[in-house]
């Protein structure tokens, strides 16, 4: 009992932490195409340069995926099965906070140890929501055999945390692929 109650609280934090991804993720597939097939890939670079970010930021995204692929048993070719592709699609969000009226504890009207909290108390926020989205191509067929994306909040400051959340992005995303195999 004493050993439970000592590892509950462990195993709750556990769930909560994997349960929560800050990382929206969606993903769509062509049902006739045979994704047991597909072994090999290359980077489709005419789809790739129309999206509309840094060449940075393009560079990193295409590492995080290769890594993915190449982790899910793929390789790298000049004669692929599988194109890919990305775009991304970006909103900034403005958040005004307006808190006029009395906030502090008053001794009655017009006096207060908080009197400079009582007038108009604004605050502005922005943050930038973005999506990604990963398209896989049948070579061959230069058809749209699936697509992932994913939407969540960007960090552009801090390099570091902005890789970071490049590859969360990009593993979140590729938990999808192939269909049917996504972790449950």
């Amino acid at each position: 009992m004493i050993k439970l109650l000592k590892t509950l609280p462990v195993l709750l934090l556990v769930m909560v932490i994997t349960s929560c991804s800050s990382v929206r993720v969606a993903a769509d597939y062509d049902k006739n195409a045979n994704f047991d097939n597909y072994k090999t890939f290359a980077f489709f670079k005419t789809g790739i340069d129309k999206a509309e970010i840094s060449d940075l930021d393009k560079r990193r995204i295409l590492r995080a995926i290769e890594k993915e692929l190449i982790t899910k048993g793929f390789t790298k070719s000049d004669n692929p099965d599988l194109l890919v592709s990305i775009f991304t699609k970006s909103r900034e969000n403005i958040n005004v906070y307006n808190n006029n009226g009395f906030g502090g504890f008053g001794y009655g009207w017009g006096w207060s140890p908080f009197y400079w909290n009582n007038f108009n108390n604004t605050s502005v926020s922005r943050s930038t929501q973005g999506s990604l989205y990963i398209d896989l191509i049948d070579a061959k067929k230069k058809e749209l055999v699936w697509q992932g994306k994913g939407d969540g909040y960007l960090v552009t400051r801090n390099m570091e945390k902005k890789e970071e959340r490049i590859n969360e992005f990009v593993t979140h995303i590729m938990e999808k692929y192939p269909p049917g195999m996504e972790k449950k």
